[in-house]
């Protein structure tokens, strides 16, 4: 009766949401970068030296902004409840108390930021505590069964 053993299920609807999310920064950053072209040609890299990015071979980041500092800290939580492979290892990494302390930090952000986001940020916000809480609730629920 091994089948009976629990085993631990991670909801893929945050996946495709996170790599929607992604893709969506990736077209602002296109377009932005599209309009900020210097009198030469060259595109102005973010930190305001035209072409720094590809002389340095850095890739391009999404500007800083609420929703970058919102998506990132999703990320890491996910990474530390088993979300996503570790490309080196190819393994997943499970750290609930590293999950809970980027929760928290989300927490501290909505406490410290309220009546100063706009409707949108507000909301993603509070979907990102939701989402990541529910999900910490779920994976620590199965690994006390097992």
């Amino acid at each position: 009766m091994a089948d009976d053993a629990p085993k631990i299920i991670v909801d893929d609807d945050w996946k495709a949401q996170a790599q929607a999310e992604k893709e969506r920064l990736a077209q602002q950053v296109e377009k932005k970068s599209a309009a900020a072209v210097s009198p030469a040609g060259a595109a102005a890299a973010p930190g305001g030296a035209a072409g720094s990015d590809e002389d340095s071979g850095e890739r391009e980041l999404p500007p800083a902004s609420m929703t970058t500092l919102i998506s990132s800290l999703v990320t890491q939580i996910f990474y530390a409840l088993g979300g996503y492979e570790d490309p080196q290892t190819g393994r997943r990494f499970l750290d609930p108390g590293l999950a809970k302390h980027h929760i928290d930090t989300l927490g501290v952000l909505e406490r410290k930021t309220q009546g100063n986001l706009t409707e949108d940020e507000r909301k993603l916000l509070d979907h990102a505590l939701y989402e990541t809480r529910m999900q910490y609730v779920q994976i620590c629920e199965r690994l006390s069964q097992m």
